[in-house]
């Protein structure tokens, strides 16, 4: 055996996977938009698990207060950049993937270019004028879009199938900013929570990079971590979706 199927043995295994469906993880490109308490965990298991290039994307530094919930950051890390740092660390975890770091401010101009190159992008951001550029671009060009969220005890993973006629939007989940999903500073977030949401969206990520039918197409699982229990919504089209509705 060669060390990339002994790296890849356990997911090889698995009828879904094998050894064509490592090959496809191996192929892909996968977009991640926010380096911090969703975006480190989502893409620490993505290298992992052998995707193949992953574009990670801040433009924040890394400040002490991350660190609960940041996981690929260090005390020695603070005040370095994220998306440089958290390649490094990436490369580290899986010399075999390419993790290319952008610490710049996404926008208008810089977005498309990116969103074009990859299979499927990852939104974790944390603010809703990021989130709508981010759904307006995928859109745009038929990328799969998988949008996280986690506060307090609470969180929020969406899969979005731009790939696919007749689908919803994230405008269409959110047409008006709900700033309670966005204030981790005022209202707190408990670490593992993050973790979860993280780890549910390189799930789902594998998923559709494998060509495997998701459950959440189209729809928000929503996560209580304190009462430990979670919940499917399906998400409807919105008829007056400013970005969707007339396509």
């Amino acid at each position: 055996m060669t060390n990339s199927d002994i790296r890849y043995s356990r997911q090889i295994t698995l009828p879904t996977i094998g050894n064509d469906g490592q090959q496809q993880l191996g192929d892909a490109s996968v977009l991640i938009i926010g380096a911090g308490g969703l975006g480190t965990p989502a893409s620490l298991y993505l290298a992992s698990s052998g995707v193949g290039q992953l574009l990670i994307n801040d433009f924040d530094s890394i400040d002490a207060s991350n660190l609960p919930r940041q996981v690929l950051y260090r005390d020695a890390d603070v005040g370095k950049p994220k998306a440089t740092t958290a390649s490094q660390y990436l490369k580290g975890i899986n010399p075999n993937i390419n993790a290319i770091a952008i610490d710049e401010r996404l926008d208008r101009d810089t977005l498309p270019e990116l969103v074009a190159a990859v299979d499927v992008v990852l939104d974790c951001t944390d603010n809703f004028v990021s989130r709508w550029l981010i759904n307006e671009v995928t859109f745009a060009h038929n990328k799969p879009l998988i949008v996280g969220a986690a506060i307090r005890w609470e969180g929020q993973v969406a899969v979005f199938r731009n790939d696919l006629p007749d689908g919803p939007c994230y405008r269409c989940l959110y047409s008006e900013a709900d700033e309670n999903l966005n204030d981790c500073a005022g209202q707190g977030i408990v670490a593992p929570v993050a973790g979860t949401v993280g780890c549910m969206m390189a799930t789902e990520t594998i998923k559709l990079l494998l060509g495997i039918e998701t459950s959440l197409t189209n729809k928000v699982w929503v996560y209580d971590g304190l009462a430990g229990a979670s919940r499917t919504i399906a998400i409807p089209v919105a008829a007056d979706c400013p970005v969707c509705s007339n396509t």
